[in-house]
């Protein structure tokens, strides 16, 4: 039940760039998986899911390597630092849903932004917003991609579109330093991690084409909003 499961979170967040791992935790949480499991095996699906999401957008050439460098070099560090750091569960549950909640909001307010970019990126703004969300990731063991989206559009530095390609690589990236730091701090995963990554890398293939194929931006921001919505209310309330 808990593979068919992270398949099926897996196809829905992958058809909107993300990796899942916000609904990873939830659904761990709902099975009562310990503490310091949870993160770790959450960044450790990301992995898995954003590996391929990311070789598969690039290898279609929609992934802006060009905006993404510098949120990358700040992000992946504070990354690192973040994931060093245990939170107790209850704080480490609830921060990470209240900023889901406060990104979806955000998403909702901006529902009427073109398609396209509009603003250049500065570099020092870029640079400090990759470090902010790189820590946040790494606290909260996410991957950063559901942070990152939503400040994207928000900023009109990318359309919705392009903030879905950009997401697999910023999770991939804060997803391997992170796990690497939780696994310092003495967080280890499940050890049925081979099998839910192997449901999660299966629901990721489906979802990745639905996004290049199917989806328009209105639909993918439909889709982002309802999923941060439902991840932060089961955060906040487990």
């Amino acid at each position: 039940m808990a593979s068919l499961l992270f398949a099926i979170i897996s196809l829905l967040y992958a058809s909107v760039g993300q990796a899942g791992g916000t609904a990873f935790v939830s659904l761990m949480a709902f099975f009562g998986m310990s503490s310091t499991e949870m993160r770790p095996t959450a960044l450790a699906l990301n992995i898995v899911v954003a590996t391929y999401s990311t070789w598969l957008f690039n290898r279609n050439k929609v992934v802006d390597w060009a905006l993404l460098r510098p949120l990358l070099f700040s992000s992946v560090p504070a990354s690192l630092a973040g994931g060093l750091i245990v939170l107790e569960d209850h704080t480490y549950k609830t921060l990470t849903g209240l900023v889901l909640l406060l990104a979806s909001a955000v998403m909702i307010m901006q529902r009427g932004r073109a398609a396209d970019r509009l603003c250049e990126t500065p570099l020092t703004a870029s640079v400090s917003i990759g470090a902010t969300l790189g820590l946040v990731s790494g606290l909260t063991g996410v991957g950063g991609g559901v942070f990152l989206a939503p400040t994207l559009i928000t900023l009109n530095w990318a359309s919705p579109k392009q903030a879905v390609a950009l997401s697999p690589a910023f999770i991939l990236a804060n997803s391997t330093v992170g796990f690497v730091g939780a696994l310092f701090s003495g967080q280890f995963p499940s050890p049925d991690l081979a099998l839910y990554a192997i449901s999660a890398l299966a629901g990721a293939v489906a979802g990745t084409v639905v996004s290049l194929n199917c989806l328009n931006p209105a639909g993918i921001r439909f889709i982002l909003v309802a999923v941060l919505v439902v991840a932060g209310i089961q955060l906040v309330l487990t």
